[in-house]
């Protein structure tokens, strides 16, 4: 049991809870299985694919060197987004296979229209949290 009280919950860490949708975007064999199971434990069901047309509240996206222009993933992980959706870039750590400075998300992020707002530690991978800036109400002109 021990084993058990020491794991880490990666839904609660990223925010995530009961009910929520949650998309996953770019899934591969190096892919953290404990992170997935415990993000469907938590919402009560299976993570959706790239194939889904549903509106998400979540989206995983993990995110490896040489996996290609963030700025096209990001904007494609951003248009089924609900309007207080967010996006997880999940990248391997410092000194993985795969690794992806940090830099590079920060840089393409307001370039997709997002923000970071927070990043964490989750096992051999790091999560970099960002969401889409809150609308402002517009005057309307006369």
């Amino acid at each position: 049991m021990v084993a058990a009280a020491d794991a880490q919950n990666y839904a609660q860490k990223l925010g995530i809870s009961h009910g929520m949708v949650v998309q996953e975007l770019g899934w591969d064999e190096d892919s953290d299985d404990d992170l997935r199971a415990d993000v469907e434990d938590t919402i009560g069901d299976e993570l959706l694919d790239e194939d889904s047309d549903e509106v998400i509240d979540v989206v995983l996206l993990w995110w490896r060197d040489g996996d290609g222009d963030l700025v096209d993933a990001l904007m494609d992980a951003i248009s089924p987004l609900a309007d207080e959706g967010f996006v997880w870039v999940l990248t391997p750590k410092t000194g993985q296979s795969g690794h992806v400075e940090p830099s590079e998300i920060a840089e393409s992020a307001p370039t997709a229209g997002l923000t970071q707002t927070s990043a964490i530690n989750l096992g051999t991978w790091t999560g970099s949290r960002l969401v889409q800036p809150k609308a402002r109400a517009v005057p309307k002109q006369r």
